[in-house]
């Protein structure tokens, strides 16, 4: 039997009501003639409920045109939807049983407005289910991500609350993460007590924690391993997870146990922090993606440490962790209210130690709201 994902509290029908008609408008500008949305957090933006599918078919059609969209799913699966509003929503449910061809009942949905050009399918649905939607609706494919991307980058003032407090909730784990470093600990015992601490500060669960040691520090996506912390190690600490309302919480820290043993670390820190502000100064509507990124790079870049920067200042998040809009150099998307994303410029140095501040902000009328207050500043960590 297939896996369903865990509900979570869901906006009023009104306001899903209206994100279903701004993505059919989306998808009548974009060129298509309907969305194609899979199980996910698409799905889930759309209808308050992720879902799941495997070898079984859901989607999810949402017509440019008049028509009803119809939400497509194994009768199996109905009574896991059973708390979607779908009749305030003016969704009709259409069930279909094994032995049946659901993309031939997919189908015949989008050819109730005349015979489809292009259908915009998930970014994350899988080849199975697009090969099988080949084969029976006779369009074009297109990925449906740069449609919906458009509404989900701005956030209303429902979502920003809800990043709001997930800033709050991993504001509290941060707080308490330097009562866990002590030397003679390894990472994972570390990282074990910071994902109890993050379901504890109300998380549903902790989505990844990264604790980087010494030179494991120096690698930006490192887990945790079995080393052991000793006096001197610098220590990044990348952690986060949703909040039952499906939004995630993202922020890094850098901590020392005890006085740094590299010399040069704390004069390099003190470029990054330098960096890092002025990255979330530069934030306020008009600006490009790329200008953000031009500020977190330039102060590092003129201190000699641009070869250390290896990745893009931020990303956007929401129902994902990583979503639109990516804060990198070749983004000339123009800031809004209600975009959110992660600044998070690093400094690497391979082998022997790195250090990375985060902090997700949120775009404001007239500039911007970073969501997390944890100290910028090089934590030492007594013995």
């Amino acid at each position: 039997m297939s896996r369903r994902s865990l509900h979570t509290p869901a906006p009023a029908p009104a306001t899903l009501r209206a994100r279903l008609d701004k993505a059919r408008v989306a998808a009548a500008d974009a060129g298509t003639d309907a969305l194609l949305v899979s199980p996910g957090s698409d799905l889930k933006y759309l209808l308050g409920q992720a879902g799941g599918s495997f070898e079984r078919l859901t989607t999810l059609v949402v017509p440019a045109g008049d028509a009803p969209a119809a939400l497509v799913l194994p009768k199996l699966e109905a009574p896991g939807y059973h708390d979607v509003p779908l009749d305030e929503l003016g969704v009709e449910l259409v069930t279909w049983v094994d032995g049946e061809d659901p993309y031939h009942v997919v189908a015949r949905l989008v050819e109730r407005g005349g015979k489809p050009g292009r259908v915009a399918v998930s970014d994350a649905m899988i080849a199975l289910h697009v090969l099988g939607l080949r084969s029976r609706v006779p369009a074009d494919q297109v990925l449906a991500g740069p449609i919906l991307r458009q509404l989900r980058m701005r956030k209303d003032a429902e979502e920003i609350a809800a990043l709001r407090a997930a800033g709050e909730a991993i504001d509290r784990v941060h707080a308490q993460v330097p009562e866990l470093l002590r030397a003679g600990r390894t990472e994972a015992e570390v990282g074990k007590d910071i994902e109890q601490l993050i379901v504890a500060e109300g998380h549903l669960a902790a989505d990844f924690v990264i604790v980087g040691s010494g030179p494991n520090g120096a690698s930006p996506h490192h887990d945790v391993s079995s080393r052991v912390l000793q006096e001197g190690d610098v220590v990044v600490v990348d952690i986060g997870g949703p909040l039952p309302n499906g939004y995630n919480s993202d922020s890094t820290r850098t901590y020392s146990v005890g006085e740094p043993a590299e010399p040069d670390v704390r004069e390099t820190y003190a470029v990054l922090q330098a960096a890092q502000e002025a990255a979330v100064a530069a934030v306020r509507p008009g600006v490009t993606a790329a200008q953000v990124d031009a500020a977190a790079r330039r102060p590092i870049t003129e201190a000699g440490f641009g070869d250390q920067f290896i990745h893009r200042t931020g990303h956007g998040i929401g129902l994902d962790v990583h979503e639109e809009p990516y804060i990198q150099s070749d983004n000339d998307l123009e800031l809004e209210p209600g975009m959110a994303f992660s600044v998070e410029p690093g400094i690497y140095h391979s082998g022997r130690w790195g250090a990375r501040i985060e902090d997700i902000v949120v775009v404001t009328e007239d500039g911007v709201e970073p969501l997390n207050r944890r100290p910028h500043d090089l934590l030492v960590v007594e013995p």
